[in-house]
């Protein structure tokens, strides 16, 4: 087993490196809130819940679960809306792969594909389709023919994305990249 170190919390990163599906419900929380407690939601809904099972969230409560996911400390900052999120991510990977979200990766026949499968994901953009094929690339040596064109710049060496974070430094490498590519974005629309 590959130890990831994403969540830079032992426990969580402990559950995301032995749980698919924690994994895949990490990277779904991946937005609009800081990297690292976003990976670390999983770990709050198995305190909760009991359970990180795909069949078991599917069918839960939808009023239920999404009071279990913003009660503070929240699993985002929008709780209630990544609840239900995380339902249908549930749902998807029950529906298509019998609710073992490994396989959404592991029978992958190429890198394209890969990125398919990915992206066919609620809550999954190209975007964050990509970076999530690199990570599983980059971190668990999940690579298809043609991962790395596939996943396009997120494959290359460096501290583009989550895919990149292995420690604390490589944390902080990943933020000053994303935060000097939207200076650089700002600067050309003001320019």
């Amino acid at each position: 087993m590959v130890a990831l170190h994403i969540a830079q919390d032992p426990d969580a990163d402990a559950l995301l490196s032995s749980d698919p599906f924690a994994l895949l419900a990490g990277m779904l929380l991946d937005q609009q809130f800081p990297m690292e407690r976003a990976f670390a939601g999983p770990a709050k809904v198995l305190d909760r819940f009991g359970t990180l099972d795909p069949h078991r969230i599917a069918t839960a409560d939808p009023e239920s679960f999404a009071e279990l996911c913003s009660t503070p400390p929240a699993i985002h900052r929008y709780g209630r809306s990544m609840a239900g999120r995380l339902q249908a991510l549930a749902s998807a990977v029950v529906e298509n792969y019998d609710g073992n979200a490994e396989l959404i990766w592991t029978q992958a026949e190429s890198g394209a594909d890969l990125v398919t499968r990915i992206r066919a994901l609620p809550g999954f953009g190209e975007q964050k389709a990509k970076i999530f094929a690199a990570l599983v690339g980059k971190q668990l040596g999940v690579r298809p023919d043609g991962w790395e064109e596939a996943v396009g710049d997120y494959g290359k060496s460096g501290f583009r994305s989550v895919a990149d974070v292995t420690d604390p430094d490589s944390l902080q490498k990943v933020r000053d990249y994303k935060k000097a590519v939207k200076a650089k974005t700002k600067a050309a629309t003001q320019g």
